[in-house]
């Protein structure tokens, strides 16, 4: 994605209220992809199957275990061997979750800088907890984050936005003062509909749907170092006054 996609978006001002960053996992903060693809190439080699390249998998790490089978096998949920070849993915998954994953460049830089501007951040990823919370403790995110909310935390997944309230409510501050960021269409649809500013990525994985300009997105950006500008400009100018709301349990 070009800088120039960013730039014409970026006339959109964040709140200067902010109080919390919350992102999504793969794609936006981690690059998980060779993981999650060298899974289904160790099924295809099981098999005697050539493997794929992982620029073709790449795109398909949004749709998860149904998008990987459906590329490496032509299976759909529907296919009565699509169940057992999504628990081998699964179990292959596991054993090598964090052999390749690494946070993307720039995003460790991203995260101190928030902590630095007095800002808290959060994780909300469709990804299950089975695999989310150990990922996320194995790279030493869990660890500083508000809240690591998995794809079974709540009993509703993205784009329905329990997930993100459920973060928010963890982290003790109000939706509308929380920005979501993450690299797929339904993350956006999910902020909006919890009453959150969105942020789109351009460095995650950019499947084959609609191009990242008509996700609705409040601002586009191309690099964590630009997120990052954008909102400490917009905490820069923000009143003194805390408007950070202690939600009960």
């Amino acid at each position: 994605m070009s800088a120039t996609v960013s730039s014409s978006l970026a006339s959109t001002a964040l709140r200067t209220d902010l109080r919390a960053v919350l992102f999504d996992l793969d794609g936006t903060l981690v690059d998980s992809a060779p993981d999650l693809a060298g899974a289904t190439n160790e099924m295809l080699a099981a098999r005697g199957l050539a493997m794929l390249p992982l620029e073709h998998l790449r795109p398909m790490v949004g749709a998860g275990a149904r998008g990987m089978m459906g590329l490496a096998f032509a299976v759909t949920p529907q296919d009565p061997r699509f169940e057992a070849l999504r628990a081998e993915f699964f179990d292959r998954y596991e054993a090598r979750l964090l052999r390749e994953t690494r946070p993307f460049d720039g995003v460790a830089a991203l995260l101190d800088g928030l902590a630095a501007a007095g800002l808290c951040w959060a994780i909300v990823t469709n990804k299950s907890e089975r695999f989310a919370l150990p990922l996320t403790a194995g790279l030493g995110l869990a660890q500083r984050a508000a809240a690591v909310i998995g794809g079974d935390t709540t009993p509703h997944t993205k784009p329905h936005p329990a997930p993100l309230l459920e973060a928010a409510r963890r982290a003790g501050i109000v939706p509308q003062h929380c920005l979501y960021v993450g690299d797929d269409a339904r993350d956006i649809a999910a902020g909006r509909a919890a009453g959150m500013q969105t942020v789109a990525v351009a460095w995650g994985y950019l499947g084959q749907g609609e191009p990242i300009e008509a996700w609705g997105a409040d601002l586009i950006v191309d690099t964590p170092q630009q997120l990052l500008a954008h909102v400490i400009s917009a905490a820069a100018i923000a009143p003194t006054a805390s408007v950070a709301m202690e939600v009960s349990s």
